[in-house]
């Protein structure tokens, strides 16, 4: 992926818009914080670019954000490099969609988080392409990928996602596999049904998660139209695209 070589103004243009946008997550952040009786530095903003190229994640980084989202591999391997070529600012990059196994050596390499684990198989491809990874860069610090289980909240396979029951196997497995952390769970307020509603069993899931590892405090959950329902019921990571980055365009690759 090569950066867009746009004109100064419509650059300037841009940077503006994200940065008005960003303000305004912000202001909501702190009101939802302040009406659950939260500190606002309890929630991690991951700015979910998919489909938007390289340079909104550089203007985003330049505006204070260090965490990002996207949901395909081919899309988010190519962004993460270009990033990197470009800025030495820390980044994380969040792997939020639907996940084939056959996938798992690419994000490893550029991933710190997986949101989307969902069953053991997975699990298994993760542990043994971070532990090549980990060995390909021998020289280098070790580093452990942090993974949380998806959790279904109304049990569509469609949709992704472990069922409520199985969140102990799964977790289990993270934990047990050499090269991942058990980081915590993340959820998506199924459609048709109120935030409220579905986010209410949050913090109930959450302490099932962290009977495996006391450590995995991850909520991931809530994201543009619903952060503050996240925000009430313990989200500790919001997934925010469309109010900060604008309705998605076709795909960069």
């Amino acid at each position: 992926m090569t950066l867009p070589a746009a004109p100064g103004a419509e650059g300037a243009a841009r940077r503006g818009e994200l940065a008005r946008n960003l303000a305004a997550i912000r202001v909501r952040v702190a009101a939802a914080c302040q009406a659950a009786g939260r500190e606002v530095g309890e929630i991690t903003l991951v700015a979910v670019t998919k489909t938007r190229p390289a340079a909104d994640a550089l203007a985003l980084i330049g505006l204070g954000l260090t965490d990002f989202g996207e949901n395909r591999d081919q899309e988010a391997a190519a962004k993460a490099a270009a990033v990197a070529e470009t800025t030495p600012a820390a980044v994380s990059w969040h792997f939020i969609g639907q996940l084939q196994t056959n996938k798992a050596h690419s994000v490893v390499r550029y991933a710190s988080v997986v949101h989307s684990v969902d069953r053991v198989r997975l699990v298994r491809a993760l542990g043994a392409a971070a532990r090549a990874a980990a060995a390909a860069r021998a020289a280098a610090a070790p580093r452990e990928l942090s993974c949380l289980v998806q959790v279904s909240l109304d049990s569509d396979p469609s949709r992704g996602g472990v069922p409520v029951g199985e969140i102990p196997q799964v977790a289990t497995a993270i934990e047990a596999e050499h090269g991942l952390t058990l980081g915590g769970m993340m959820a998506v307020a199924p459609l048709g049904v109120p935030p409220e509603t579905a986010f209410a069993s949050l913090r109930a899931i959450s302490a099932t998660v962290r009977e495996i590892n006391p450590a995995a405090a991850i909520i991931s959950a809530g994201m543009s139209g619903d952060l503050e329902a996240a925000v009430r019921n313990g989200a500790t990571h919001l997934r925010i695209g469309t109010a900060l980055l604008g309705n998605r365009s076709l795909p960069v690759l």
